[in-house]
């Protein structure tokens, strides 16, 4: 298994836009065309008042299938997102591989 990080930091005044249009048109689109079985979406927690970061951390069966995904469909999907938010937002992705899932 694969983890596919994307921490955004986005500007106060456009957030409720920016969830409203990652909820329904970002995410599903990233879903939809890429490998990922699943993405949980978290707001991180103290994090200065002009600005709130979230996490979208993608769950991915492969490095395999996430190198396609990288070269062929991110490219566009984080286009689109640059031009609806430009100037607004500062993201970086990490590449997780899982080692082990240890429960109580």
């Amino acid at each position: 298994m694969v983890l596919y990080n994307v921490t955004v930091s986005i500007e106060a005044d456009i957030e409720a836009e920016w969830l409203d249009w990652m909820k329904t048109v970002h995410i599903p689109d990233v879903l939809k065309k890429g490998p990922f079985i699943r993405c949980v979406f978290s707001k991180i927690q103290g994090m200065e008042a002009q600005e709130t970061s979230y996490s979208l951390l993608y769950f991915c069966d492969s490095q395999a299938q996430l190198t396609v995904y990288l070269e062929n469909q991110a490219p566009l999907l984080q286009e689109a997102h640059t031009l609806r938010f430009k100037d607004k937002f500062v993201a970086f992705r990490t590449v997780l591989q899982v080692i082990d899932t240890l429960e109580p």
